[in-house]
């Protein structure tokens, strides 16, 4: 349902308490019949109750009850007792006196006759008017007070949050910051080589071994396998019962493997690294089946950062 502004401002009077009695049973019993005038005046309620929590109750002086109870009690002291006024006696009755007859005057028609209506005392469009002035005054009124409220409260959310009541206090920002720290730079671990040559020849293959990650690379230099035949690379130590096959040499100039990760760093630096020549593909059975012809043994060649 649409309401008009007198409505609306009714309304917003009977939130702010600034009716009379009459008009205020008027409000309360338009909001018995009518839900929606009912939510009309509970939003203003809600909005003009932010006044209220900006606003601290005040206790009055106890002078001031002292001076309403003296202002009663000589009111009803001086108040005189209402007397009427006696009516006076009744002349006595006159004699009768005969009255000249005089000649009646004609008689005008009706619709001839001048009507007049007097309108000086008919007030209600002006008592309407006034009425709607001033409910438009008090809605006026009130927006500002509004307005103000919203731009103090504003204000000391701003400035001073911590005069305001828990549920109007502004909600602290958490701002989540992500600081990227580089990365540490990665420190360099030792690194191992072995010259695997026969008898003290020219190297064949050059071997290096990373002691972080044990993984090792070995590199031709100057050996040849024969056709159907391959390389394969040997771990012999005194901890293990027989020599421990590596893998197969490449035909590639680098070969890479992973496989010294099952051994510790004591016995990959004391054993013996050798180079047999097996039948193509490598031993069939994990065993040397030839004599080592190329051998050597680690060295340090870049130690670890400290």
């Amino acid at each position: 349902m649409a309401y008009s502004e007198d409505h609306i401002a009714l309304a917003a009077e009977y939130a702010l308490g600034t009716l009379d009695a009459g008009e205020r049973a008027q409000v309360e019993t338009m909001m018995a019949g009518d839900t929606e005038f009912s939510a009309i005046v509970h939003a203003w309620e809600y909005r003009l109750g932010v006044l209220n929590q900006m606003v601290g109750s005040i206790e009055p002086r106890p002078i001031v009850w002292e001076n309403i109870k003296a202002a009663i009690g000589h009111s009803t002291e001086s108040q005189a007792p209402l007397v009427l006024p006696e009516a006076p006696p009744a002349p006595p009755p006159a004699e009768p006196v005969a009255e000249p007859v005089m000649a009646e005057p004609p008689v005008t028609p009706a619709a001839a006759q001048p009507v007049t209506v007097d309108n000086a005392n008919d007030n209600s469009n002006v008592i309407q008017l006034t009425g709607r002035v001033r409910r438009l005054r008090n809605l006026a009124s009130i927006a500002t007070a509004l307005a103000a409220a919203l731009v103090a409260m504003l204000a000391v959310q701003v400035y001073r949050p911590e005069l305001l009541p828990d549920a109007l206090r502004p909600k602290p920002r958490i701002q989540t910051v992500e600081v990227k720290t580089p990365a540490p730079s990665p420190v360099p671990s030792a690194q191992y080589v072995a010259l695997l040559q026969r008898d003290g020849g020219s190297p064949a293959f050059i071997l290096t071994v990373d002691a972080a990650t044990k993984n090792f690379t070995v590199r031709k230099v100057g050996a040849d396998a024969e056709p159907g035949k391959s390389f394969e690379l040997w771990l012999i130590s005194d901890k293990l019962p027989q020599p421990r096959s590596l893998g197969v040499i490449g035909g590639s100039d680098f070969t890479a493997r992973p496989v010294l990760a099952d051994y510790d760093a004591g016995m990959i630096n004391s054993a013996l690294f050798a180079v047999t020549v097996e039948q193509a593909g490598g031993s069939p059975d994990g065993k040397p089946h030839s004599t080592p012809i190329y051998t050597g043994k680690l060295i340090e060649t870049v130690p670890a950062s400290r």
